[in-house]
C-alpha cells in the first residue's frame, strides 16, 4: 500500500513593489498617499524596470484616481534626477512641452525662439504625439529650425550655438516615456504627464510649468518648493507654456523656498475667434512679418514676459523687454 506524502506548501515572497500598490489601494479607510521617501523608492524601482506590468498599470491608475500630492511629485522627481545623472549644462529656462495644442497654434515656440535669440538658454523637452488631434512641438522642430538633440552632448552644443535645444523624453528617461505611452492603453493620462513638468533635469535657473486642470497649479508649485527649485506655474493655453492673452493669468511662483502669487490682466478686451484649422506656416509668416495675427503676437509677447518674470524681472520690465525683443527679432532666423 502506497502512503501519500504530505504536500509541502511554500508561500511565495511578496514582490518589493507590492507595498506601494497596497498603500494606494487598501480601501477607502486603509489607503493613503505615499510619503516623499516612499515615492522616491517606488519611482526608483520603476526606472530600474523592477516592476511587473500589472503593478505598473495599477500603480498609475490608483495615483490618477487619488490625484498626486506635492510630496509624491517631489519624491518621484528626486528618483528621476538621480537615475538620469545629467551632466552639468548651464540652462536659464526649463521648458517642458507635453500637452500639444488644438485650439490655437503653438505660439510659445516663437516666444522661445525670440528669447533664445536674446541670449536666454532654454531646454525644451517633450513626450511625443500621444493624443490625436493635437499639434506637438516635435512636429514643428524642422519648420522652426529648433535643434533636435538626442543626447546631452548635442544639447550642450545647441545651447552654446543657438541657446535653444529640444530633448525628447524617450532619449534621457525612456521608462517615463513608456508610461506616458500607456495613455491609449489605460484610457487615461497618468501622473507621469504631470511629473514630466516638474523634472527640470539640468537644474535650470527657472522651471516654467503649465498645468491646465484647476487646483493642480498650487500642488506643482509646492512640489518645486520642496525640491528647492525656482519655478513659475500657470494655466497655459491648451496645457502648454503659453499665456492666453484673452483671459486673466494667475502665476504661482516659488523662489528660494518662498511661495508667491501674481495676477496678470487680460491683454485683449474681447476674446479672439479661434482659427478654423491650425496651419503651422502661419507661425513662419508672422515671424517674418509677412502676416499679422493679433492673438498670436499678444501670446508671444506675454509668454516672453512670463519667462523674463521667471528670471526675476518685475511684470512691467518683463513686458517692456518682451515687446522690444519681438520688434527687433531676427526675421531671417526661420
Amino acid at each position: 500500500m502506497t502512503v501519500a506524502r504530505p504536500l509541502t506548501l511554500q508561500t511565495p515572497d511578496e514582490h518589493p513593489f507590492a507595498e506601494f500598490v497596497r498603500i494606494l489601494g487598501k480601501g477607502k479607510r486603509g489607503a493613503r498617499g505615499l510619503s516623499r521617501d516612499e515615492a522616491r523608492a517606488a519611482m526608483t524601482l520603476l526606472l530600474e524596470d523592477k516592476v511587473e506590468d500589472t503593478q505598473l498599470g495599477a500603480f498609475l491608475m490608483l495615483l490618477r484616481h487619488k490625484e498626486e500630492s506635492a510630496e509624491e511629485l517631489a519624491g518621484f522627481t528626486e528618483a528621476v534626477r538621480a537615475h538620469v545623472q545629467a551632466p552639468p549644462i548651464a540652462v536659464d529656462i526649463d521648458w517642458p512641452s507635453y500637452a500639444g495644442k488644438k485650439r490655437h497654434l503653438p505660439w510659445y515656440l516663437l516666444a522661445a525662439k525670440c528669447l533664445a535669440d536674446n541670449g536666454v538658454r532654454i531646454l525644451m523637452h517633450g513626450g511625443g504625439a500621444h493624443t490625436a488631434g493635437r499639434l506637438y512641438t516635435e512636429q514643428l522642430l524642422v519648420l522652426l529650425k529648433i535643434p533636435l538633440c538626442r543626447d546631452w552632448a548635442s544639447v550642450s552644443r545647441a545651447l552654446d550655438q543657438q541657446r535653444l535645444a529640444f530633448a525628447p523624453l524617450q532619449d534621457w528617461a525612456p521608462a517615463l516615456q513608456r508610461m506616458i505611452d500607456l495613455r491609449n492603453t489605460l484610457g487615461l493620462r497618468s501622473p507621469i504627464h504631470s511629473l514630466a513638468r516638474v523634472l527640470n533635469p539640468l537644474g535650470a535657473r527657472c522651471g516654467l510649468q503649465s498645468i491646465f486642470h484647476p487646483g493642480y497649479q498650487a500642488v506643482h508649485r509646492e512640489a518645486s518648493r520642496l525640491l528647492g527649485d525656482h519655478a513659475v506655474v500657470i494655466k497655459g493655453d491648451g496645457g502648454e507654456i503659453e499665456v492666453n492673452p484673452d483671459v486673466i493669468s494667475h502665476l504661482y511662483g516659488t523662489t528660494a523656498g518662498d511661495a508667491w502669487d501674481e495676477q496678470w490682466p487680460a491683454m485683449s478686451e474681447r476674446r479672439h475667434v479661434k482659427p478654423a484649422s491650425l496651419q503651422p506656416e502661419q507661425l513662419v509668416a508672422v515671424w517674418r512679418g509677412e502676416a499679422e495675427d493679433s492673438y498670436g503676437e499678444m501670446a508671444v509677447i506675454a509668454t516672453i514676459a512670463l519667462a523674463l518674470r521667471g528670471l526675476h524681472h518685475d511684470r512691467e520690465q518683463a513686458f517692456a523687454i518682451a515687446r522690444s525683443y519681438w520688434v527687433a527679432r531676427n526675421q531671417s532666423n526661420i
